[in-house]
């Protein structure tokens, strides 16, 4: 597929100031200034402090929510935490029941099943909750939109503090207190935190007014580190300052629970690739799965072999999550041969008893393979429940948004990410529509672009500069790994690898050579052959291989020079 690399238009005025103020190589200035960050902070971005927080009281409702739960401290009240089963909310609900029960008060949670109750506060929960005399209910990682959720738990007489971090509707609900900093008439100065990120201002704000130590509530920081860079969050301002310090503790963490995890995922670095693709594809293992609360209870356990055994059921439930993905992924790929579909804008496939939590996660596959819209359903009964992924440019919640008379039941989500309940009877309906949307938008020309940083030659990389290139870690969202183009090489070796699935080369500049490796990017060795010259994107790193290392290129893309 072609790509449209889309170089940076470098501000070298301010290259220079960041290179005289702060001592930092032109390369990192240079990546700063494309990253928009401002002369003042540059020096947040690279070296945070716990300094660096925003004053917690700013969120809404802050002040009302803190008072509340100090009343329920002093007076020694049953609390529960209603939670989500993804990392976000067990390590929301970790970090606030920890906290609470270290001040002395009882503290219960509820994470509903992922399977039979979906997402969020449901009417049923909150009956069940009733019954347990609970003086005060206060949700993590949900609760914005629940209006009559919170309106019934208001007719059983039970208070509710909201804290959550997704859009809200036109109305809050009617809670005692709604902490969300993308209210309408939010203050706070960052309104991209995790929902994690939420509670964790929420204990510093009960610290303070209650005079704790900082330790208090900084040193839940690992935990809270893990669910911002699991969650996708933007890693910038406030989410960068949790992520940089968060990560040296987890480094050194006392949590049972996530060092054994750490342990067993292999990764020999603590970064957020540790976390991105070593912890958090366990965590949600469990919730995916249908066994949110052995996640919580790995998290809070302090019994070694309970810790050891909850890790290896972990790795269990994801080797079950992998194996059916790949069984969901080889049967959608089967249909979208056989009926062609690939040349379609959209792509719409469905199967019996596809695992509702999986499907999601297949759905982002697909949609990246063919650089398409694609929505993944499970037929069950008269129904069909499905996951949708989409591509920059084309909003997929709008497009359904449009398809709401075509049999749609249900949906939610935003522009690049869905959930939708169909009448099954209607689906080809529905692709019809679907499709039709995708054809007035024209999004056929909607091309992926790749940004790069800076143009390099390769004898400008050392160890050095890929080690300085470290300072702009954690990367995630809001802040990619680098990307760097190194132009008219010469292919001195090309191969696959895993049977044909990666890419392998050396690539040479006059005296020059490097290894480079392009993951699942196997197709290109049937266009390309030794003595090739060839314009390349990727990034820059050291590979260790048996105690050795090199630099390699991790290949992004790759054409032909004319």
């Amino acid at each position: 597929m072609n790509k449209k690399w889309q170089f940076y238009k470098v501000n070298e005025e301010q290259v220079k100031k960041f290179q005289d103020k702060y001592g930092i190589n032109k390369l990192l200035a240079t990546i700063l200034s494309n990253r928009n960050i401002e002369e003042e902070n540059v020096r947040v971005f690279l070296n945070p402090t716990r300094n660096d927080f925003h004053n917690p009281f700013l969120m809404p409702d802050m002040e009302k929510a803190v008072n509340r739960i100090l009343e329920a401290i002093k007076g020694k009240q049953k609390i529960l935490i209603y939670g989500d089963y993804d990392v976000d909310g067990i390590t929301s609900t970790t970090v606030l029941k920890s906290f609470l029960e270290d001040r002395g008060v009882q503290v219960f949670e509820y994470i509903p099943n992922r399977l039979y109750e979906g997402y969020g506060l449901n009417k049923k929960a909150i009956e069940n909750i009733s019954k347990g005399n609970y003086d005060l209910i206060i949700t993590v990682d949900c609760g914005i939109s629940a209006v009559e959720e919170i309106d019934y738990a208001n007719s059983l007489g039970i208070e509710t503090i909201i804290t959550d971090h997704h859009e809200p509707g036109e109305n809050l609900p009617n809670a005692l207190a709604v902490i969300d900093a993308k209210r309408k008439d939010n203050k706070y100065p960052f309104r991209e935190l995790a929902g994690v990120g939420v509670v964790f201002k929420l204990i510093q704000a009960i610290g303070q007014k209650m005079q704790l130590e900082e330790k208090e509530y900084l040193k839940y920081l690992d935990i809270v580190c893990i669910g911002t860079i699991s969650d996708i969050v933007p890693l910038i301002d406030e989410n960068r300052v949790i992520a940089k310090l968060g990560l040296k503790l987890v480094e050194v963490t006392k949590n049972l629970g996530l060092r054994s995890i750490l342990y067993t995922s292999g990764y020999s670095n603590i970064d957020s690739s540790t976390i991105s693709f070593g912890v958090a594809p366990r965590i949600n293992a469990c919730g995916r799965m249908g066994h949110q609360e052995e996640a919580l209870k790995l998290f809070l356990s302090k019994n070694v072999n309970e810790v050891n055994e909850l890790t290896q059921k972990m790795n269990t439930y994801n080797r079950n999550r992998q194996d059916i993905e790949k069984s969901i992924y080889s049967e959608a790929i089967e249909q979208i041969e056989k009926y062609n579909l690939n040349n379609n804008r959209t792509i719409v496939v469905g199967g019996e008893n596809w695992h509702h939590g999986v499907i999601g996660i297949v759905a982002s596959k697909i949609t990246d393979l063919y650089f398409k819209p694609s929505i993944l359903l499970c037929y069950e009964g008269e129904e069909a429940k499905g996951s949708g992924r989409s591509i920059p440019g084309f909003d997929l919640y709008d497009a359904l948004s449009q398809c709401k008379q075509e049999g749609i039941e249900k949906f939610g989500g935003h522009s690049m990410a869905v959930g939708v309940t169909i009448d099954k009877n209607n689906i080809e309906k529905f692709k019809k529509k679907f499709e039709e949307i995708a054809k007035i938008e024209q999004i056929e020309n909607i091309v992926p672009i790749i940004k790069i940083d800076a143009q390099i030659n390769l004898n400008n990389i050392s160890k050095e500069i890929i080690q300085s290139l470290k300072q702009l870690e954690p990367f995630g969202e809001g802040n990619k790994m680098p990307l760097f183009a190194i132009k008219n090489l010469k292919i001195d070796s090309i191969r696959t690898l895993s049977d044909g699935k990666h890419l392998k080369l050396t690539l040479r500049e006059n005296n020059d050579i490097i290894d480079a490796v392009g993951f699942n990017l196997g197709e290109l060795a049937n266009e390309f052959l030794i003595g090739d010259r060839v314009d390349i994107v990727g990034n820059i790193e050291i590979n260790r291989f048996n105690g050795v290392e090199s630099i390699q290129i991790n290949l992004k893309d790759m054409i032909k020079t004319v």
